[in-house]
């Protein structure tokens, strides 16, 4: 490959031809990648188990997300086939209004350009990105750790092939495979049009401290549960278990667990009996970390200040007892990411309340924070998930990929007849 500067720098003149893709060919290498993924499934798995067996001294939670086995490779590809199946995104017009008399304004939405992607651990995510770039008719430069390095070569090579046999010109995507050449990633402001980091707070705090290059992303995905007084005690306890225990590695994972006070002892109670049977059933014991009055009725390790607001990424529950769902959605708001949170109550009015004030890009009520994913929103896939105000929030699936433009079409007006009063505007909104 190419220096990344220079590889970037082609990707951005090709870029428009990107777009002007028609929607077929888009769809037609999503589905061929689907279809190649499938056929190499042999040699895929091969590749990954050479990163597995290098990854020793790997956190637990980054050796988790590094395997790629038979149920990722055939959730990647449905997803693939999803998003092939979704309403073509790009082009769409939003708006139509007509200025004046043969004078039409369009909002068109169009792709961003040239995303650089960089990501920790997961092939998976390689493949989703891939095929939310490749539908929304961006150009892409992907950057996987060093330790998939054998899963991200055979992946990202026939996700190109996909791109290539569907018509999309030679330079649309890259890999990069070396540390240096993030460093040199970041630089590339007047190529790159947007960067996405996955991976770790600090990971993810490091790439939006170095670089000029916009960032979406999250810093980290420290989610929490209020269980309501209102609370369907049997449920919100299996719910809870769900969002701890289900995939604790996840950035939409249960973090912190608040309890009313005026139930609990009997939700103590039945979560205890839930939690029994998980840890007998799985062999994995939960670490509860809990204050003095949590401490009182639930068998749990004293809980420092340090750890509300944390993230574990693994089987470690940080649990608090507040009065109300004011002092929950206080505390939310205080420790949180802003990423997903939930309440779990039957009582609408409760629930009304925290939906407007809990200030984080996802919240539920009744279910799981693990449901925060964009191929369970129905998005196909995801490139990550949002934290921010600006631009896509939450799982950012094709539509976070895109932005717009507007396209006025005229018949010889010009400004000066309109600011002489010559003529007004008539502001007569058209059907898209």
């Amino acid at each position: 490959m190419l220096p990344i500067t220079e590889t970037v720098k082609k990707m951005k003149s090709v870029s428009p031809f990107v777009f002007a893709m028609e929607a077929e060919q888009r769809k037609a290498a999503l589905l061929e990648a689907a279809r190649l993924l499938r056929e190499n499934a042999g040699a895929i798995f091969e590749e990954n188990k050479k990163d597995l067996a290098l990854a020793d001294g790997l956190a637990l939670p980054l050796k988790k997300r590094l395997v790629f086995d038979p149920v990722k490779l055939e959730t990647v590809c449905k997803g693939l086939e999803e998003l092939a199946g979704l309403p073509d995104p790009v082009g769409r017009v939003t708006l139509r209004r007509e200025l004046d008399r043969g004078l039409v304004l369009s909002r068109v939405s169009v792709p961003i350009g040239v995303i650089g992607v960089i990501f920790e651990s997961r092939p998976d995510a390689l493949v989703q990105i891939s095929g939310l770039c490749i539908r929304s008719g961006n150009c892409a430069i992907l950057k996987g750790g060093s330790e998939a390095l054998h899963s991200n070569r055979i992946l990202f090579s026939l996700m190109r092939q996909a791109a290539l046999s569907a018509g999309f010109p030679e330079g649309a995507y890259a890999l990069a495979e070396t540390r240096d050449e993030i460093g040199e990633l970041l630089s590339c402001d007047a190529y790159v049009d947007l960067l996405i980091p996955r991976g770790s707070n600090s990971f993810v705090r490091y790439i939006m401290d170095n670089t000029r290059i916009p960032v979406l992303g999250h810093a980290a995905g420290v989610c929490h549960i209020y269980v309501d007084a209102a609370a369907d005690l049997s449920r919100a306890a299996d719910v809870v278990l769900d969002a701890k225990t289900q995939y604790p590695a996840a950035c939409n994972a249960l973090e912190t667990l608040l309890v009313s006070r005026r139930i609990a002892p009997a939700f103590f109670s039945v979560f205890a009996d839930r939690l029994r049977t998980f840890e007998e059933k799985s062999g994995k014991k939960l670490r509860i970390l809990g204050t003095p009055e949590v401490a009182a009725l639930f068998p749990c390790e004293p809980a420092k200040e340090a750890d509300f607001g944390h993230e574990f990424s693994d089987l470690t529950l940080a649990v608090r007892i507040v009065a109300d769902a004011d002092e929950a959605i206080g505390h939310i708001n205080r420790y949180g990411s802003h990423h997903t949170d939930a309440i779990l109550t039957e009582d609408d009015r409760t629930a009304e309340r925290f939906f407007r004030l809990v200030d984080s890009a996802g919240v539920y009520r009744n279910c799981s924070t693990r449901f925060a994913d964009g191929y369970r929103y129905g998005f196909g896939a995801e490139v990550g998930i949002s934290t921010s105000k600006i631009h896509a929030r939450g799982p950012v699936g094709v539509d976070g990929l895109l932005t717009y433009k507007y396209i006025i079409e005229g018949s010889g007006q010009t400004v000066a007849e309109y600011a002489d009063g010559e003529k007004t505007f008539s502001f007569r909104d058209l059907p898209c």
